[in-house]
């Protein structure tokens, strides 16, 4: 049996994925498996899978359809390592990730899983340090301590310092909470590190950049936004925290995913379901400028609400995402 399980969950990235897998291959540590579970790709994914006779490395296809965290757990059950890592299709693991977190796991037995911080790399492959720098002080990795993680449900919910990709866990801490919830298909990862969090789980942290996260088009666009939007909503409706500033924050956080969902239902021309999402949201953010305009919006013809919307963007400072993207293009 192989120590390491390594899952790659794939849709339609052919090309992207090749170099996922190059980069398990290309690990200084040797005792893994390599699960590619492939959610009903189109593209040539199947074919090129064929080429690969590395008996380290199984092909789970499913011929349609069956979602994102489904896809996930068909890996996750088809795993035999002790350790297990998921990492994206168009993201690449550095060569000495599996040595240095599987070391950690061996020497440390009281911990469940290992994170580390990432670079964030661009289409071609180009890494880019001032955005991971960017991203490292974003999400609170430039001042995580390395080792066991004190307040671990702190770090993983309101810092949000993990990623998924960048952590190898144990098995049977996933096991515990019965790794991700089907049917989620964004905020898995995030609701998965809570979970474990709730659970009593020990985490420890490596500040070293051993993983690389990929920029690009691909995750841009309305209609990923909507999916997106309303997922987190879920994920963060889920969720009731006995801390008050945990639950809080839990709270501002929803009305404000609420608020950006009704506005992008708005601009997809559903007003009434965006109308209704907004004054959900309405305990939060009340007489913001934000609410009001997008109440106002609401009223207004479709052509005419996306013309002011689009002009509101242009207006108001780029969010994260536009300013890691930003960043790239220089």
């Amino acid at each position: 049996m192989p120590k390491v399980t390594v899952c790659v969950p794939t849709y339609n990235r052919q090309h992207f994925l090749s170099i996922a897998i190059a980069s398990v291959l290309a690990q200084t540590y040797t005792d893994w498996e390599l699960v590619v579970c492939d959610d009903g790709s189109t593209d040539g994914t199947p074919q090129m899978m064929a080429e690969y006779q590395d008996p380290r490395i199984r092909y789970i296809r499913h011929e349609t359809n069956i979602g994102k965290s489904n896809n996930m757990r068909s890996g996750y059950e088809a795993a035999t390592g002790e350790y297990f890592i998921k990492f994206d299709d168009d993201d690449r693991l550095t060569p000495d990730f599996l040595r240095q977190t599987s070391a950690i796991l061996d020497q440390h037995p009281k911990v469940d899983f290992v994170g580390t911080d990432h670079w964030l790399i661009d289409e071609q492959n180009q890494r880019n340090p001032e955005a991971t720098k960017a991203n490292s002080q974003r999400w609170g990795r430039h001042q995580l301590p390395s080792g066991i993680v004190d307040n671990l449900l702190e770090v993983v919910f309101v810092q949000q310092s993990f990623q998924v990709g960048a952590t190898l866990f144990r098995y049977s801490a996933l096991k515990t909470v019965d790794f991700m919830r089907p049917n989620l298909q964004n905020c898995e990862d995030n609701d998965l590190f809570v979970r474990l969090a709730l659970a009593g789980k020990v985490a420890y942290y490596l500040p070293e950049l051993l993983m690389e996260y990929r920029f690009h088009g691909e995750q841009q666009g309305l209609q990923r936004d909507i999916r997106y939007l309303a997922d987190k909503v879920a994920y963060l409706e889920y969720f009731q925290f006995d801390g008050e500033s945990l639950e809080k924050n839990r709270r501002s956080r929803l009305a404000e995913s609420q608020l950006m969902l009704g506005l992008r239902l708005i601009e997809a021309g559903h007003n009434s379901q965006g109308r209704n999402l907004i004054q959900q949201s309405s305990q939060y953010t009340r007489g913001s400028r934000k609410a009001t305009l997008a109440i106002l919006l609401s009223y207004l013809p479709l052509p005419l609400s996306r013309t002011l919307l689009n002009r509101w963007r242009k207006l108001r400072p780029a969010d994260y995402a536009q300013q890691v993207r930003q960043t790239q293009n220089r």
